[in-house]
């Protein structure tokens, strides 16, 4: 069990191996996953019930699946720092015949990836697939996904959320990174989707939101609650309000590094903003 502080901890690493990563090779995505870097450190460090090792069958521990892949970054720097391989590893990120590929892929065969994430909107669907396997073989653990909420305009997850509630899949709770960005600019101005609340508990879901959605505390309480929801009949959906590019100031509350990779001097100042707590790698 990791304590607030820990937790903390291991974040400023996260955002400084996610700094690090997308520097080396002038690529990659650091604005979503520096918003998410509180969330999926919590996740894998206290939330979910995860066995030693990794296998992709997943039996008899909870399964976290990454829709929005191109937060790469922070999936890679998440896992390796929770033990699925060696952090060394990360500075293979991007580099040609690397495990760690600018969009997770499951035929490298890295330890973590359960689902090849890049093409959006498809997370929702395979979620549900595992939470079904679940039932079926009486397992009474549970399911979380991650979803960009610019990720929402892709008309297959609202298929999937609409069969979500319709068969009683109340094993998963669907978390939606609401930061309000997309790559061409804010959510409102690409496309604007009104209340994303009123749509999930329109379509038959339980609702929650966590308004500080880069507070380790607020994280903790509010996916507590979100589990203690599940069994009851009905999908969950966790609305986490995030910053886009939080922890490094000129990165956030901007779309502008959805996609764009530091420069020496960015780097240097992103990474003193951030000391090192665990190891760089």
């Amino acid at each position: 069990m990791a304590n607030t502080q820990q937790l903390e901890d291991i974040t400023t690493q996260v955002r400084r191996d996610i700094l690090r990563m997308v520097h080396k090779v002038n690529s990659g995505h650091p604005g979503g996953s520096l918003g998410c870097a509180e969330f999926l450190v919590t996740l894998y460090n206290e939330i979910m019930d995860r066995k030693d090792g990794f296998d992709m069958d997943g039996i008899g521990e909870d399964l976290f699946f990454l829709s929005n892949g191109h937060i790469s970054p922070v999936y890679y720097s998440v896992l390796a720092r929770a033990g699925y391989f060696s952090v060394d590893e990360l500075n293979t990120f991007r580099i040609i015949n690397t495990r760690l590929q600018g969009h997770p892929t499951t035929h490298e065969g890295l330890p973590g990836i359960r689902i090849a994430s890049g093409s959006l909107g498809q997370g929702m669907s395979v979620a549900l697939g595992a939470a079904q396997a679940k039932k079926l073989n009486g397992c009474k653990h549970v399911i979380y996904s991650l979803h960009g909420d610019g990720e929402l305009q892709e008309g297959q997850n609202w298929e999937a959320i609409m069969y979500a509630a319709g068969k009683n899949v109340d094993n998963i709770i669907a978390t939606i990174d609401l930061n309000g960005q997309q790559i061409d600019g804010s959510t409102d101005t690409v496309l604007p989707m009104g209340s994303i609340k009123g749509k999930f508990e329109a379509f038959g879901w339980t609702v929650l939101e966590i308004e500080k959605g880069n507070n380790v505390d607020a994280i903790l309480k509010g996916m507590a609650e979100a589990k203690s929801l599940t069994g009851k009949g009905k999908p969950v959906c966790v609305l986490l309000k995030t910053v886009m590019g939080n922890g490094v100031d000129f990165m956030m509350h901007t779309h502008a590094w959805h996609g764009k990779a530091p420069n020496d001097a960015q780097l240097a100042t992103g990474l003193a903003q951030n000391a090192e707590t665990l190891g760089d790698y």
